[in-house]
Parts: C-alpha cells; structure tokens; sequence
C-alpha cells in the first residue's frame, strides 16, 4: 500500500467519515450511508463473499486493500465504510496509482 492510500485512508478515519468494524461497516451499509468500503487481504474467504454480496445488493463499490486497520491506527479492524463522497474519491483515486486489487 502506497503512503498516499494509507494517507488517504487514515485522513477519513481522523475527518469522522469512516466506520470502521464489522457491526458499525454493516449499518452504514444498510442504511444508505456508505460510499466506499475497503476490505482487508487477509480477510476469510467467506467474510469477502459477505461483503460482497451485501456491496452489490446496496450498490456500494468494494475494494481490496492490503490493511485497513494499520491505516487507521486501530490494527484489529479489517473492515471500513467510507461515508463521504470527497473521500470516496480521494481514496480510489489513491487507489489507481498502485497496484492494490479492486473488489
């Protein structure tokens, strides 16, 4: 993960327009507030699937990162919504100049 990305990504925790964690991901999701949700590597193959599925159902663009929660300081976290649009942006712009792989 290139600094920009984790710069990026670390700035929207800081900023509040984040929601980090499997319970508060899943809410912003399901309530129509998430723009952008980035999903660690390393997570199980059927948490991938369950993102997945609930991204495509409402909508929401899913990409795979490298980590999420070294990004945001917080290290047991591999999930995060992202729940503004300038940030959303930001980030997948981030995003095209490396090599991380889009969900």
């Amino acid at each position: 993960m290139t600094d920009r990305l984790y710069n990026a990504i670390g700035l929207c925790q800081k900023a509040g327009k984040a929601k980090s964690g499997a319970f508060a991901a899943e809410n912003a999701i399901r309530s129509g507030k998430a723009r952008l949700v980035l999903l660690e590597e390393t997570a199980s193959e059927a948490t991938k699937a369950h993102y997945e599925q609930l991204c495509a159902a409402h909508g929401v663009p899913m990409h795979i990162v490298k980590t999420v929660g070294k990004a945001i300081g917080k290290d047991a976290r591999i999930v995060m919504a992202v729940t503004d649009p300038a940030f959303r942006d930001m980030i997948e712009r981030a995003m095209n100049n490396t090599d991380e792989k889009r969900g």
